[in-house]
């Protein structure tokens, strides 16, 4: 399969409409989308800076399941969370440009999208998630899944790949490095998906674009 990706040509806190028009025609037509150098410099060197600043403290061990179907396994994932909020401008910022892209992918493809949660990952050297899918079908309210990589200077041997998976099929379709200014984008019913030991400390942005469960 050919990787759908591109470069966008906004360097703004929205997405310009020529890069919302190919981020659509992706998710049309593959599901997913690779976009590098996503963000502004400096927005990438702020979110990144913020996610190593953290405190042991303020970083909580990654569970699984929500609400009362909530647990640790470090079997499944060894990774570790900070929640985004709004407290912080790079954090508000990054919101800003998910908003842009949730209004963008509405009007696009209808999808419903209501709104968007985030959170900071760290995956420690030797740090991994087992092979998984973000939502279960008629169970969640998860649309589509977003990660963003904070790491400069990745290199092929510091591993740590993200492995995307088709619905079915034990092979995966792509295998991301985790380079700084990386986004992925894909359905979250849709593709199963791990992400390997790397071997540095690897700081990203998990997310989730999601539909009104009241309604």
């Amino acid at each position: 399969m050919n990787r759908p990706a591109i470069t966008a040509t906004n360097h703004s806190t929205a997405f310009d409409e020529q890069t919302l028009e190919e981020i659509a025609n992706a998710i049309s037509k593959h599901g997913y989308i690779i976009l590098p150098n996503v963000l502004r410099t400096d927005l990438f060197e702020r979110l990144r800076q913020r996610a190593k600043a953290f405190t042991s403290s303020e970083w909580k061990a990654a569970g699984i399941g929500r609400n009362n179907a909530h647990h640790l396994d470090k079997q499944l994932r060894s990774d570790s969370i900070h929640w985004i909020t709004d407290r912080h401008p790079s954090e508000v910022d990054f919101m800003a440009l998910m908003e842009s892209l949730r209004i963008g992918l509405n009007r696009r493809l209808f999808l419903g999208l209501f709104n968007f949660e985030a959170h900071f990952s760290k995956y420690p050297a030797g740090a991994f998630y087992v092979k998984h899918i973000d939502a279960l079908k008629g169970r969640s309210n998860r649309v589509l899944s977003a990660v963003y990589y904070l790491n400069a200077d990745w290199q092929l041997d510091d591993a740590g790949e993200l492995l995307i998976y088709p619905e079915t099929g034990k092979e995966p379709i792509e295998r991301v490095l985790p380079k700084g200014g990386t986004l992925v984008l894909f359905e979250s019913v849709r593709f199963p998906h791990e992400v390997l030991k790397a071997n540095r400390t690897r700081f990203s942005i998990a997310g989730w674009f999601r539909v009104n469960e009241n309604n």
